[in-house]
Parts: structure tokens; C-alpha cells; sequence
């Protein structure tokens, strides 16, 4: 029985923390090798960049598409390039998991 209720508490902490469930997503699909929570460095920070999307239209999907597709506009001269280049396949899924994780920085 007490097994069964640790369990049930770890799914419920897992589902309503978005940051705890995809950490381990961010870090296989290798976006700590060039990002930090909240230090910048020559990428932006996970904060930096949910502080830019956050409270705007359609954020997570935005987002999702740059998380797989690449992008620069908003951070000069440095060019994040798409997942396939970077070496990883992302899913729709996963990028829409990742971007809601990032969201959750601000």
C-alpha cells in the first residue's frame, strides 16, 4: 500500500512539474550543451529565452518549431541550427515537451 501511494505522489509531482519531467529531454537532446537555466553564455538562457516567448501567441508552438528547425533573430549574431544538423531527430512531441519545460524557467 505504501509503495502504491509513493507512486501515485511521484506520477502526480512528474505531471505538474514540468521542469522536473524534462530534464533528462533537454539533456538528451542536447540542448545543455549550449544552454543554461540562467547563465548566459554564447546561447541564451533557458529564462532569456521564456522571458522573450512567455505571454506571447501561440508561444509553445513557436517555440517547438525554432527547437527543431533552427533560428537567430533574436540573439545576433549566434545561430542555433536545426535538430537533424545538431545531431538529434526531435519528435513534434518532444520539441512541444521541451518548449513547455523552457516556458517554465520565467
Amino acid at each position: 500500500m505504501k509503495q502504491a501511494v509513493f507512486v501515485a505522489a511521484l506520477a502526480a509531482m512528474i505531471c505538474t512539474n514540468p521542469a522536473f519531467a524534462n530534464a533528462e529531454l533537454a539533456k538528451s537532446k542536447k540542448c545543455l550543451d549550449c544552454h543554461a537555466a540562467s547563465k548566459e553564455g554564447e546561447s541564451p538562457s533557458f529564462r532569456s529565452i521564456a522571458k522573450l516567448y512567455k505571454g506571447t501567441e501561440k508561444a509553445e508552438a513557436r517555440m517547438a518549431e525554432k527547437i527543431k528547425k533552427g533560428g537567430a533573430e533574436h540573439w545576433g549574431p549566434n545561430v542555433m541550427p536545426p535538430a537533424e544538423v545538431r545531431g538529434v531527430k526531435v519528435s513534434d512531441d518532444e520539441a512541444k515537451q521541451l518548449a513547455r519545460w523552457i516556458l517554465s524557467h520565467y
